[in-house]
């Protein structure tokens, strides 16, 4: 058996979208998971991991029985599962952490990874924003505004969310990679590089974007935001020394 001792890094797998072929997507990502079980110590999850979640107190979503069921098994065999909320992720409460273990982080944190500062986010809560999607964003935080969402019925809210989802992908597959019009203008790259005018920190990982980019900030800042399982299949991989991308393309 082979030593555990890999950090893996994914985000933005939008499971349950409708705009995608569900089934065929979880199973892609169980079979990722299957490939990595083996010499992974922690795996850490960096937003957007479901298109959609939201748990009443007694109730959560249908689907996902597949992926969750995985992420049980490798927490059980000793495996660490960090979860980064995201913005479609993000009314995770207290099920998933309770009956699988998973460490949850509503917000950006710098943990030491073997002896590396990293600095990890989902990427929608730093860096430059619109004043429409912060309101948004503190909206769904709000307390009294999610209980207030609590009590309209599943069925109607499982509607809504992905009519949603779907109208913003749309949007943004309209505008392509033309999203992206370079380092210079990427607002997550603007914001690292000021972070680490101020902070002591190796890796800065970050997901949201649904672009795959690799940077050397400087000689000793490196920054990655991780692409998505929609286009790209994209994922990192630290052994304590190194930091790599790669693309997960198995034999089928």
């Amino acid at each position: 058996m082979s030593q555990r001792d890999k950090t893996y890094f994914i985000s933005d797998l939008h499971l349950g979208a409708s705009y995608l072929d569900t089934t065929m997507c979880e199973k892609k990502v169980i079979r990722w998971l299957d490939s990595i079980k083996h010499d992974a110590r922690r795996l850490i999850l960096l937003g957007d991991i479901l298109d959609y979640w939201f748990e009443y107190r007694h109730v959560v979503p249908r689907g996902y029985i597949r992926f969750l069921g995985k992420l049980a098994e490798l927490s059980d065999s000793g495996i660490e599962i960090h979860w980064f909320t995201g913005n479609h992720d993000i009314w995770i409460f207290d099920y998933l952490p309770s009956e699988i273990g998973i460490v949850l982080h509503r917000k950006h944190e710098k943990l030491d990874i073997d002896g590396h500062t990293f600095f990890l986010s989902h990427g929608d809560d730093v860096g430059k924003r619109k004043f429409n999607f912060r309101f948004i964003q503190w909206l769904f935080r709000n307390r009294v505004a999610q209980w207030c969402y609590s009590w309209i019925h599943p069925d109607l809210t499982m509607i809504l969310a992905h009519k949603w989802s779907s109208a913003s992908r749309k949007k943004n597959d309209r505008k392509g990679e033309e999203r992206f019009r370079g380092e210079k203008s990427e607002p997550l790259v603007q914001f690292a590089k000021e972070y680490i005018k101020e902070n002591d920190v190796e890796y800065l990982i970050f997901g949201h974007r649904h672009i795959l980019l690799d940077m050397m900030l400087t000689r000793n800042n490196r920054m990655i935001i991780l692409g998505d399982w929609i286009r790209h299949f994209s994922y990192a991989t630290f052994d304590g020394n190194n930091l790599v991308i790669d693309l997960f393309e198995p034999d089928e």
